[in-house]
């Protein structure tokens, strides 16, 4: 029996020249496990939030067509049912979230079912223990991270036990560990309480094995439909479709016939090569130059913290004795898990916070003496939502006000800067009609029109497919090369590995370990690119896919050249 059935459907949002969704035909049976994967604008959400009830009645726009659930429309399902039946995580945690307590959020949905005062208090235990949040059920929301929030979102529609699970991008904010937990969790209720499942993802690496089918969207259309990962892998190839993970991009890409969707299956493809035995001894001489050239001393030091404590107002310690140095034109990366502490030691750099103890010094001045405007033409700040920073009619203003506010010259800079980040076609667009990755662009720019000496970015990748973080990442190298020093928050591993140079790890407010990535990311349970993973103990330092080709090549030459001497 098909659980969710869609007939011709059609939607346009309002104002819009191009349908969102155009002629979906889909039924999912009870109990499948479906992620749905695409490029920004390709529809996925859309799709999810018609499933859900929430369009035309929420969005407003032309709606043609009819969704089922249950065989019953939709339209004629009255809200309270429909909450009750399917549940909903946004992708944005902050849209959902409406009240400032913990414990009062969760149980929010379930006092508006009006349960009883027992099973209210058992469905909370139940998914903050799963979800690790029982040490924050009288936590402040909005002081709360990204991740946590993100959880809480989470939490509070899995309190309702839906029988139907849509999730858009719900592991986005979340670190390794606590994305794999988060998946983990949905696929086992999947598994074991025979809840339907549609998963939107961007990141595949940590989802694309786990699913029963997977939907790829294009243009509002449904573009192919299977319920093997491997046979997607080999359409994906076939059809150079972006929307792979790293592992299948990498065999793929050499033209291999076998294509793993999983480590395991990776390794057990290179196990049955011979593998030659000076591979990691070469290996180790290209890391060794790769770190020698990485390591060049820079006597010049653009951030020097020493010392740095931070305390919250309401008595949280959140920074414990940090000392970290940024020269410039590096490139690094923050990584931990989420309330480690790496937003508030970025709003330390950037002065929205000052010190409780120590030092932050950003060109040899002590950011405790001054001001966020005057620091603001040396450091750009973009925070975790890019939304935050569009609110004038154009784009050109956006970038012209900045300008404006800190007394500096537009001497072509923005146009410049357009340029680059490939806007000017969009200069009189307002950008809140401009797609996720559009809209990320024009807040970087807004922020780069300064022409600063750092840029410190919060969750940068975070809605961005593999295109779109593709091509942020080479614009970020471009401003690395002409002189910008780049820190970035993320827990996007797989980007860590493929454009930074150095990682910064934290937890519980400190600083555990850094170093240069070759050091950082390998040999790591979860803090590991999967092509690192799939070279483990196989060859020294390979972490992005470029070197994973190098050393695959490697590995098919010699065995066929050892194929021709017998």
């Amino acid at each position: 029996m098909s659980v969710i059935k869609i007939k011709d459907l059609n939607y346009w949002y309002p104002d819009t020249q191009k349908p969102s969704l155009d002629r979906i035909n889909l039924e999912i049976p009870e109990g499948q496990f479906v992620l749905v994967v695409g490029g920004s604008g390709s529809g996925k959400s859309t799709l999810v939030r018609a499933i859900a009830g929430l369009i035309p009645e929420f969005y407003g726009g032309t709606y043609g067509g009819k969704v089922y659930i249950d065989d019953n429309e939709v339209k004629a399902i009255d809200r309270r049912s429909l909450i009750q039946e399917v549940g909903m995580v946004f992708q944005n945690p902050e849209s959902q979230l409406v009240m400032t307590n913990v414990e009062q959020e969760i149980a929010f949905g379930l006092e508006n079912l009006g349960l009883p005062n027992g099973l209210m208090k058992r469905r909370v235990m139940e998914v903050t223990s799963a979800l690790g949040l029982s040490d924050y059920l009288h936590s402040f929301i909005p002081e709360l991270s990204g991740g946590q929030k993100q959880k809480v979102a989470l939490a509070s529609v899995l309190a309702m036990q839906p029988n139907i699970l849509l999730l858009d991008e719900p592991t986005s904010q979340l670190d390794p560990i606590a994305g794999e937990d988060i998946l983990n969790m949905i696929r086992r209720l999947n598994e074991e309480n025979g809840i339907t499942v549609v998963l939107i993802e961007q990141r595949l690496e940590r989802c694309f094995h786990l699913a029963d089918r997977i939907l790829v969207m294009d243009k509002g259309q449904i573009v192919y439909d299977h319920h093997a990962p491997e046979a997607i892998a080999h359409w994906a190839v076939k059809t150079t479709t972006p929307f792979i993970p790293p592992l299948v991009q990498l065999f793929a890409s050499i033209g291999y016939p076998e294509i793993p969707v999983t480590v395991k299956q990776g390794r057990r493809i290179l196990k049955s090569y011979y593998l030659p035995s000076n591979l990691n001894a070469q290996r180790s001489v290209t890391l060794a130059k790769k770190s020698e050239v990485m390591e060049v001393s820079r006597e010049e030091c653009l951030v020097d913290i020493k010392n740095l404590w931070f305390t919250y107002s309401n008595g949280e310690e959140v920074l414990k004795n940090i000392n970290l140095k940024i020269k410039p034109d590096d490139f690094m990366v923050l990584m931990g898990e989420n309330g480690a502490g790496k937003t508030t030691l970025m709003r330390n750099i950037n002065g929205l916070l000052k010190p409780s103890r120590g030092k932050v010094n950003v060109l040899e001045k002590e950011t405790k003496n001054l001001s966020v405007e005057e620091l603001a033409s040396d450091v750009a700040y973009l925070s975790q939502d890019p939304n935050d920073y569009l609110f004038l009619p154009t784009v050109q203003e956006e970038l012209t006000f900045t300008l404006n506010n800190l007394g500096l010259a537009d001497d072509g800079i923005s146009q410049e800067i357009m340029t680059q980040l490939k806007l000017t076609p969009h200069a009189e667009v307002n950008p809140r009609d401009l797609s996720t990755g559009e809209r990320q662009r024009v807040a970087l720019a807004s922020v780069l029109v300064t022409r600063p000496k750092l840029l410190l970015l919060d969750e940068p990748t975070r809605g961005l497919d593999y295109l779109l973080k593709d091509e942020l990442g080479k614009i970020l190298l471009q401003f690395q090369a002409e002189g910008t020093a780049i820190l970035i928050i993320t827990h996007d591993v797989e980007f860590a590995a493929e454009y930074a140079e150095k990682i910064v790890l934290m937890a519980d407010g400190t600083i555990i370990a850094q170093g240069n990535k070759y050091e950082m990311l390998t040999n790591s349970t979860f803090y590991s690119p999967q092509i690192s993973k799939l070279f483990n103990n196989i060859a020294d330092g390979v972490v992005t896919i470029d070197q994973g080709k190098e050393v695959l090549r490697k590995i098919m030459e010699f065995n066929k050249n050892e194929v021709l001497s017998v």
